[in-house]
């Protein structure tokens, strides 16, 4: 499987380049639902990075890219040098809560969870490690 890679500087007014490359590899037969998972998806993680990890310095994030539609899906790994956080350690919003009730944060991440097959985090190399991986199928 072809691995394409983009790096680009963790900016929010980079995200429409960084969904262009996203959804690079989806063609027109790509179910709409599913396009909108995985652009969701990468905005809600790339301006994380962009607005948390780099608070002083500002930095560059990496995509790299490989799948695409059918069984073995679309993954996407985003690759930061910013300060060390796994997002997946953090405890899901309690949703029978009321707006007012509820701490502020927290929905992206959940948001992420629910939307793509499979999510991971490492710290490697000193760089945080965040996998997505959606499957694109017809019943989208």
């Amino acid at each position: 499987m072809k691995t394409d890679e983009f790096r680009i500087e963790a900016k929010v007014e980079n995200l429409p380049d960084v969904i262009a490359f996203a959804t690079g590899t989806l063609t027109d037969r790509c179910p709409l639902r599913a396009r909108m998972h995985v652009e969701l998806v990468t905005e809600e993680i790339f301006v994380n990075i962009a607005s948390y990890a780099y608070p002083e310095t500002g930095g560059f994030v990496t995509i790299r890219r490989s799948g695409g539609e059918g069984p073995e899906g679309l993954t996407l790994i985003f690759i930061d040098g910013g300060i060390p956080y796994d997002p997946l350690q953090k405890p899901d919003p309690d949703l029978t809560l009321s707006l007012e009730e509820r701490p502020v944060g927290g929905l992206g991440v959940f948001l992420v969870k629910e939307l793509v097959d499979e999510v991971r985090y490492e710290h490697k190399d000193g760089n945080n490690v965040l996998t997505v991986r959606k499957i694109i199928g017809d019943d989208e």
